[in-house]
C-alpha cells in the first residue's frame, strides 16, 4: 500500500519537530524516527491505527505517537497522512490540500 503526505501534513511534521527540538534536539529526533516508522508501518498494515474518536469514520484512522496524533485517510490503494496534531487537539475534515 503507498504512503502520500498531504502538505498541510508535511508543514505540521516539521513545526512539531521544531517545537520539540527548541527544547530538546535529540528527543525531536527520536519522536520523528518513531513517527515515519509508524507511518511506515502502515503500508502493511494500513488498519493499524484506531478509528478517530470524533469523527468516527473506519476509513479515517489514526495512529498515536508520543503527545501527538497522525490522523489518515484510508482506501484501497493508499494512505494519506492528513495532519499532525498534539493529542489534546480535535480533527476536524475539511480542506486538506493532497
Amino acid at each position: 500500500m503507498r504512503i502520500v503526505w498531504t502538505r498541510q501534513a508535511q508543514v505540521m511534521l516539521d513545526e512539531a519537530v521544531d517545537y520539540i527540538a527548541a527544547e530538546r534536539p535529540a528527543a525531536a529526533l527520536r519522536w520523528l524516527d518513531e513517527t515515519m516508522e509508524r507511518v511506515r508501518s502502515l503500508e502493511r498494515f494500513p488498519d493499524l491505527g484506531r478509528i478517530v474518536p470524533e469523527l468516527q469514520r473506519p476509513e479515517i484512522r489514526e495512529v498515536l505517537v508520543g503527545p501527538y496524533r497522525v490522523p489518515y485517510h484510508r482506501d484501497e490503494q493508499q494512505v494519506t497522512i492528513l495532519a499532525v496534531l498534539h493529542d489534546r487537539r480535535l480533527f476536524e475534515l475539511g480542506g486538506t490540500d493532497e
